[in-house]
């Protein structure tokens, strides 16, 4: 089975008129839409060919990161919208239960408690729409602010609720207001950072059983390890950054074999789910494989090194052991 651990929902032309209303209205009107069935099957049934053209059998769907609002004033708009989101994504896995599994939007806004919106939220997808993980922002402010890093007490209450509940999170930046920061370059960025913060608060000594996945094959931290190893030895660490690092899973949602082939070795094929974030960001045609650049399967298939059990963990096993919800004990790899 090819499971897809990193993708995101494809969004019904209604919802971007809710969008403009909710913006334009700053949550005023303050009520959800009702949208078509016959609009949601659309776009769902495009997902699925796509799905069906690359070889994935299974996609974790969550919102488009970068259209999360979490710094549009007031935090109502992002609880509104995320809201939204979250329930498409479970009509799209009501619709193709087989296909599909839901990773919740938080609705996040900067400046606000966990407690408020995103932690009842949390609860909500998991516990009424049978989700299986989150995304975690680790920049609300989306460019505007200097929000507390990861390893900061701050997000405890969620981590808290997180390992309660037994769902990783998906460390995944959304919107950049900054005019020399692309949210492309963006997430790069806060991924590097979310990495650092983690392992420098030692936040798996007090959250052990916290499952921590780093999108875009953890943002620049494996392809730089030299100097955190180097960091690592002269804060007199007791265990190496290699050790440390394992502590996090990483996806595949880099589109380089080269980069692909690094992070295996550093992160080790075990701390490594295969993602593709298709459709998005990678969706153009490769002119030298003349398949998009998202189209991750082949690549994947063309590391020579690996060993097919290997193989097998980074498309299936992997998943199935970090997102404990997401399929039937008897049906572990």
């Amino acid at each position: 089975m090819i499971i897809d651990s990193h993708a995101h929902i494809v969004m019904p032309p209604e919802s971007f008129r809710f969008m403009a209303e909710l913006v334009g209205g700053r949550a005023n009107p303050n009520t959800l839409p009702k949208i078509p069935e016959a609009s949601v099957r659309k776009v769902a049934e495009e997902l699925v060919r796509g799905m069906d053209s690359v070889g994935t059998d299974v996609q974790f769907i969550s919102p488009r990161p970068y259209l999360q609002m979490h710094s549009v004033k007031p935090g109502r708009v992002a609880e509104l919208w995320n809201r939204h989101c979250n329930d498409l994504i479970a009509q799209f896995v009501q619709l193709f239960p087989d296909r599909f599994r839901g990773v919740a939007g938080l609705p996040q806004y900067m400046d606000e408690a966990l407690e408020l919106r995103v932690i009842p939220e949390l609860r909500r997808c998991i516990q009424e729409l049978g989700f299986v993980g989150t995304l975690i922002n680790p920049d609300p402010t989306e460019g505007l602010g200097d929000p507390p890093g990861l390893g900061d007490p701050y997000w405890h209450p969620l981590y808290q609720a997180m390992t309660e509940l037994d769902v990783p999170g998906l460390i995944h930046s959304a919107a950049s207001c900054s005019a020399r920061e692309s949210y492309t370059l963006k997430f790069i960025n806060e991924e590097s950072i979310a990495i650092i913060s983690l392992l420098h608060a030692k936040i798996f000594d007090t959250f052990p059983t916290l499952k921590i996945v780093v999108a875009h094959g953890g943002g620049a931290i494996p392809y730089q390890m030299g100097r955190f190893r180097s960091w690592s030895v002269r804060k007199g660490e007791k265990e190496t950054f290699d050790e440390q690092l394992r502590k996090l899973y990483f996806d595949t949602c880099n589109y380089s074999k080269e980069s692909i082939e690094l992070l295996l070795k550093v992160a080790g094929t075990d701390n490594v789910l295969f993602g593709t974030e298709k459709p998005g960001t990678g969706s153009s045609r490769d002119p030298i494989s003349g398949r998009d650049y998202d189209d991750m399967k082949p690549v994947i298939e063309s590391i020579d090194w690996l060993t097919e059990a290997q193989r097998q963990n980074i498309f299936e096993c992997n998943c199935r052991r970090i997102y404990s919800r997401a399929f039937r004990k008897d049906e572990d790899c």
